[in-house]
């Protein structure tokens, strides 16, 4: 059950991504996400978060993203 619900929150992070203009936004919601991940995957919370936040500010740059 509560893997569900971290699931649906990951995917509504993501849904949310796509409302989200700067660098630094898409940053915060990539270190949420990331942080929901880790706690499904059970990885370490920090450097998923890191990741998370990297993937937020460099999508723009990969054409991935607004």
């Amino acid at each position: 059950m509560q893997k569900s619900s971290l699931l649906l929150a990951a995917v509504a992070a993501f849904g949310l991504a796509g409302c989200i203009d700067t660098d630094g936004e898409r940053a915060v919601a990539g270190a949420g996400a990331g942080l929901v991940a880790a706690e499904i995957l059970g990885t370490d919370p920090v450097g998923t978060a890191a990741v998370g936040a990297a993937a937020g500010v460099f999508c723009d740059d990969a054409g991935i993203c607004n």
